[in-house]
This record gives structure tokens, C-alpha cells and sequence, in this order.
């Protein structure tokens, strides 16, 4: 039964899938074409423009079936649907091509290359700083939802208020005024010093330019977490199975993380998995404020040079890694919680 809800849910997930990037390629396709037909009037231009002791009639013929045969190629001469098609096709097959400006750091217009070196540098960022408010806290949403009502709990239900309605970028500056330009701690912005260290001081000063755009994703974020956690564990600590832990003796530690924890684990990890698979796309603002080359800062680059191919890299893979993490977590769900009886009939 679980075999075939998984097959299921896979083909639920690569459907969806399709479904997104052919909107997707629905709503570009006549950027796409406008961008198409003028490369291909570069390119004419510049294989034209090698021809020499030509006759100018010549050259004109020359252009005019040079054009014809590159619009067959690009297939604009096909009909709209089926252009639609054969974009979504592409990008389903990570066939993006060339960017028409953008280029990578070694100097690629190849749109795999500049989304995969925008990739891990969001990751290393966005995803460690989630991994470490999903922990801090996890930790802290637990203490609170021991002693609800406490000091501790009110202190820090107050600090939740303030701080998780507070703009990131807002307080993104206010720390590089303070750390930046007063104490002079962290540098401004970047990922390194320019030019780059070697060896083990490459990663030393990653680690100095990575410190303050980390510090202040953890302030703003892990609260949040917490509290979500603690009104979680909160509700599963009134169960009777609970009290009845409670009264043969068992060890609060134990009941906390032996007996709550578990039940609680689905939407903790709901949350956990939703917000590390949300980390990969980065941020626009953050990443403009820090000058942080992540896949945020490429979006931006992107619609600011009206790259489609840049554009549609990004959102194909950053779709396709969304959906896998949905996938895999449907997939979870049912052996975290033995009370749901996946792809089961009532």
C-alpha cells in the first residue's frame, strides 16, 4: 500500500512539476522570442561582416537566408503552442543555453554554469543559518513549553513579538553601522577580500565575511522557531498518555524528548524541511545589502538585464529542488507518526 502511495505521490510531484515550468515558459515566451530574434540578428550580422570582396547583393541574400535558417532552428517559425512546448521541454532537460549578458565568473554565458556557482553560495548561507535557528531554536521552544507562563516565557514570547516583525533589511543595516563602521569588526559586504587569499586563509576570511550577514539571520530568525515549538509541545504535553508518564515516575527528560518530541516530530519537521528547502532560493534584499553572489542577487541581475535564460534557470532548478523536498517529506511523514496510515483507506 505504501509502495503505491509513493508512486503516486511522485508522479503527483513530477506532474506539478511540468505544470509550473510550462506557465512558466508561457509567461517568457515572448520576451524569449524578442531575445531570440535579436541574437539572431547579431549573429547574422557578425558572419556577414566576415565576408569580404563580396558583391553587397550577395551579402543581402547571404543575411536574408542565413536569417531564415537560424528561425527555423530556434523554431520561430512554428506555431505558438508548440514554442511553449519546446521551451518547457528545455527546461525540463536543464537546456537552458546561453545568457544573453550575464556571464559567470571564469566568463560563461552557460546558464548551468552561473546558476551552479550562485547555488552553493546561497546554500552555504541561507541553509547553515536555518540549520542553526532550527536547532537554537527547537532547544528553546522546548524550555519555554516546560514552564509555560514562566519569566523565561513571557521574556522571550515579548522578544518574539518585537524581533519577528522587524525587516531583515532593516536591521541588516543597523548591525553594519554598528560592527562595520564603529567597531570595525566585519567587513561590509562581499564573500572575500579582493583579491582572495590562499590556502587555509581562503576560508578563514569566508568565514570573517560570512560572520555578520549569518549573526543576522539568527537574530531575526530563530525565534520564530521557537515559539512555533513551544505552542507544539505545549498541546502535546496536556495529552493523557502524558500525565500517565508523568505518574508511573519517568524522568521529565525522558518524557520531554522520549515521549513529546516524538509526537510532535511531523509538524516540527514540516517546518524544519519547508524552511531549509525556502533557505535555497536566498534572498533579493539581503543579498543587494551584503552583496552576497547568491541565487537572489542572480534573480535580480537577471530581470534587471532582462536575462530569460538566466531567469528561467534559476526558477526551473529552484522549483525542482522544492519539489523534490515536498516529495521527500510526504514520504516521511507517515513513518514519523504511526497514527496516519499513509495511502491508507478508511
Amino acid at each position: 500500500m505504501y509502495k503505491w502511495f509513493a508512486f503516486k505521490r511522485i508522479l503527483k510531484g513530477i506532474f506539478t512539476y511540468a505544470i509550473i515550468i510550462f506557465v512558466l515558459s508561457a509567461l517568457f515566451n515572448t520576451v524569449t522570442d524578442k531575445t531570440v530574434r535579436a541574437e539572431i540578428e547579431e549573429q547574422v550580422r557578425a558572419e556577414s561582416s566576415r565576408l569580404k570582396n563580396v558583391p553587397p547583393a550577395a551579402i543581402q541574400r547571404f543575411q536574408e537566408q542565413r536569417r531564415i535558417d537560424l528561425i527555423q532552428l530556434y523554431r520561430l517559425d512554428r506555431p505558438l503552442l508548440e514554442r511553449i512546448f519546446y521551451q518547457t521541454w528545455n527546461s525540463l532537460t536543464f537546456n537552458f543555453g546561453k545568457s544573453t549578458i550575464i556571464k559567470s565568473s571564469q566568463g560563461e554565458r552557460d546558464v548551468l554554469t552561473i546558476v551552479g556557482e550562485a547555488l552553493p553560495r546561497s546554500l552555504l548561507l541561507f541553509t547553515t543559518a536555518t540549520l542553526f535557528e532550527i536547532i537554537i531554536g527547537i532547544a528553546l521552544g522546548l524550555k519555554k513549553a516546560q514552564k509555560p507562563g514562566g519569566s523565561m516565557d513571557r521574556i522571550t514570547s515579548v522578544i518574539t513579538m518585537i524581533v519577528y516583525g522587524m525587516p531583515t533589511f532593516w536591521l541588516a543595516m543597523i548591525l553594519i553601522m554598528f560592527f562595520v563602521y564603529n567597531l570595525k569588526l566585519f567587513p561590509s559586504a562581499g564573500m572575500h577580500t579582493v583579491p582572495p587569499p590562499e590556502g587555509i586563509m581562503y576560508f578563514v576570511d569566508l568565514l570573517w565575511h560570512m560572520a555578520l550577514p549569518l549573526l543576522t539571520l539568527l537574530l531575526i530568525g530563530f525565534w520564530g522557531v521557537a515559539y512555533y515549538v513551544r505552542n507544539i509541545v505545549l498541546g502535546v504535553l496536556q495529552d493523557d498518555y502524558i500525565m500517565a508518564a508523568r505518574a508511573r515516575g519517568i524522568p521529565e527528560h525522558s518524557v520531554l524528548f522520549g515521549h513529546t518530541l516524538r509526537t510532535a516530530a511531523p509538524p516540527i519537521m514540516t517546518m524544519s524541511i519547508l524552511s531549509l528547502l525556502a533557505s535555497i532560493t536566498g534572498a533579493i534584499i539581503f543579498e543587494g545589502i551584503f552583496s552576497w553572489p547568491g541565487l537572489g542577487n542572480l534573480y535580480w541581475i537577471a530581470v534587471q538585464q532582462n536575462d530569460i535564460p538566466v531567469l528561467m534557470g534559476d526558477l526551473t532548478i529552484t522549483t525542482g529542488i522544492y519539489q523534490v523536498g515536498l516529495i521527500i517529506l510526504d514520504l516521511t511523514y507517515g513513518f514519523m507518526d504511526p497514527r496516519i496510515k499513509v495511502g491508507g483507506k478508511a
